[in-house]
């Protein structure tokens, strides 16, 4: 497999990794540019935006770009998250140049069609009902709002409903204008791709992209606190998490290596002891999001009333532990589920694309994989408790749950757990 990049005369980048041994490819593009961009007034444009680019351009119908695709038998979707806001197909080889044709129509000729958007702004308030409808959804949303108060970082992604029923078309124009231009932007293929042809195809297709725009962001603040709501679910969904590190951190990979050992799968300390020990939830994980200045790291779980009690101890408990190095056996079971999660990923041309794309925009080149895994496997167990105690020790905890929580401690209770 090969990996190429070109950096066409108006700045944006195209990446390609050819997959001789597979008969389809997967295209798309990514925008450097998310919720976090946005200001309190149009939070929610950016995933607003991504909706809106498949309802019409200049020459296609929001019907004709859903029935190209599939009249190919390829897909059609996109994403948006708080820093990057990405638009991808996935077809047969032969049908590149057709993908390629509609997402740069999409992106430099939608009209946002008045009746298009009346539509649509319907679609994204349901979408955003059906979140709030759904509590181990709902509680990331909050938590990530008491870790990062009033400022972009702590917005929602899909932003409240009644900015959503009053977004207009010239709010979607103007931050297309100032957000989407050519060095912001990359263009990522794996596949079956000819990286010659793929570039020839995009310079004469992406040539209408602005090459200048706004860039400023407002800086990550971690502040912490808490939220909680009491609802009639049949159980509590609970967050604790803290400061976390960013992709540039030198500790970015042994944050990794930290949440798969405390909390990443069947074998970890968190399964082990909730779950299979003492049955105290179903569900139970760590996770770990790095962001360009900044990151978080928590844990959720979901539980019943009667277990809560017992069960935040427990939580507290196990990540106290971790402070302490873990021993070699753990340590090499975190480095192999995290390489083995990272190769595999490598025979999906669509977590392929991802990645090159994604590594463009955060570090500026794409990353070798045998670097990853050898920073993977440099981590150690006094790496991870190290980590592990800047974390707890960096500032206040983050605490987020909803439910039927009359028997949730106090913060500064759950806060003097963590203290050890």
């Amino acid at each position: 497999m090969t990996v190429e990049v070109t950096t066409l005369p108006n700045g944006l980048r195209v990446v390609s990794e050819t997959m001789p041994q597979v008969e389809t490819a997967s295209v798309g593009v990514w925008v450097d540019t998310g919720s976090r961009y946005e200001s309190a007034g149009d939070n929610g444009v950016s995933h607003m935006l991504e909706h809106m680019a498949f309802k019409g351009t200049e020459s296609r119908s929001a019907q004709a770009i859903a029935e190209e695709i599939e009249a190919v038998g390829g897909h059609i979707n996109a994403y948006t998250s708080r820093e990057q806001t990405a638009y991808t197909a996935k077809v047969l080889k032969e049908d590149v140049p057709l993908a390629l044709d509609i997402l740069a129509d999409i992106l430099q000729r939608s009209v946002f069609d008045e009746e298009e958007l009346a539509r649509e702004r319907t679609v994204v308030i349901q979408e955003i009902a059906q979140v709030n409808d759904t509590p181990d959804d709902f509680v990331f949303d909050r938590f990530q709002e008491a870790a990062y108060p009033d400022q972009p970082m702590g917005r929602t992604i899909l932003g409240p409903a009644p900015l959503i029923a009053e977004m207009s078309r010239e709010t979607l124009a103007g931050y297309m204008a100032d957000r989407y231009h050519a060095p912001r932007m990359v263009l990522s293929a794996a596949g079956h791709i000819e990286h010659r042809r793929f570039v020839e195809l995009a310079a004469g297709l992406f040539d209408s992209l602005r090459t200048e725009g706004r860039e400023a962001r407002e800086p990550a603040r971690y502040a912490g606190g808490e939220w909680r709501e009491t609802e009639d679910y049949e159980q509590v969904h609970l967050i604790v998490g803290f400061d976390g590190v960013a992709y540039g951190d030198a500790d970015f990979y042994t944050q990794q290596v930290l949440s798969t050992l405390l909390g990443g799968g069947m074998s970890s300390r968190l399964f082990q002891e909730v779950r299979e020990k003492r049955g105290l939830a179903y569900s139970v994980f760590s996770f770990a999001s790095a962001y360009l200045d900044g990151g978080i790291f928590g844990i959720y779980a979901g539980t019943g009333s009667q277990q809560l009690g017992e069960l935040v101890p427990v939580i507290c408990d196990e990540i106290v532990k971790v402070e302490r190095p873990a021993r070699e056996e753990e340590l090499k079971r975190a480095h192999a589920q995290i390489k083995a999660g990272l190769l595999m990923s490598l025979e999906s041309t669509s977590a392929r694309c991802e990645q090159l794309a994604r590594q463009l925009l955060i570090y500026g080149r794409v990353v070798p994989v045998p670097e990853l895994i050898a920073e993977i496997e440099a981590v150690d167990s006094e790496a991870v408790a190290r980590l592990a105690r800047r974390l707890v020790e960096s500032g206040r905890p983050t605490l987020a749950a909803t439910g039927p929580i009359n028997g949730l401690e106090s913060f500064d209770a759950i806060r003097a757990r963590l203290s050890g």
